[in-house]
């Protein structure tokens, strides 16, 4: 259970960064970018959670709550229901908007209880498993997990910087 504990500190402090980068802005802060083909804070974050969402369902063998606890209808985004943002242009970015943080950071919270339930139903062995045959060498539970909370991190630093940027701009 020691790759587990890891696990669940790591998902923990993406959850924190996630928190720090949302929490208090206006939906025009929200969906701020430094450009036109830069993200926005909504999308970034919106996209790490996707992200963990799809690639621990699919571990696990669940269904992504996306679906299944209803926040695709919650986002209500003009996007393919089980899009998860990889390869977005900037057409689909902007189509990323939400009216609020707190929808952002409920979907995180939901998805971040399920991974760390999920990582607590874990042993040691488990990790070797191979859930991903597409790759050469295929890819086991533990290089999976470990991609998704470094995917996450890169992109709630993004989220944070970009925040960061934001609150220069309005004082």
């Amino acid at each position: 259970m020691k790759s587990a504990r890891l696990l669940v500190d790591a998902f923990g402090r993406i959850q924190e960064v996630v928190h720090e980068a949302v929490d208090g802005l206006s939906p025009d802060e929200l969906h701020a970018r430094l450009e036109d083909r830069s993200n926005s804070i909504a999308w970034l974050v919106w996209h790490l959670t996707r992200i963990q969402d799809d690639h621990v369902a699919d571990a696990a063998g669940s269904e992504q709550l996306w679906t299944a606890d209803g926040w695709a209808d919650r986002f209500d985004l003009a996007l393919p229901v089980y899009d998860t943002g990889y390869g977005h242009v900037r057409k689909e970015v902007d189509a990323v908007r939400v009216p609020t943080g707190e929808l952002l950071t409920g979907y995180h919270d939901a998805v971040h209880d399920h991974t760390v339930g999920y990582l607590r139903t874990l042993h040691e062995a488990d990790f070797e498993r191979v859930v991903d045959e597409s790759w050469d060498p295929p890819v086991t539970l533990a290089v999976r997990l470990v991609s998704v909370v470094s995917d996450d991190l890169q992109h709630a630093g993004q989220a944070a910087f970009l925040r960061g940027l934001v609150a220069r701009r309005t004082r």
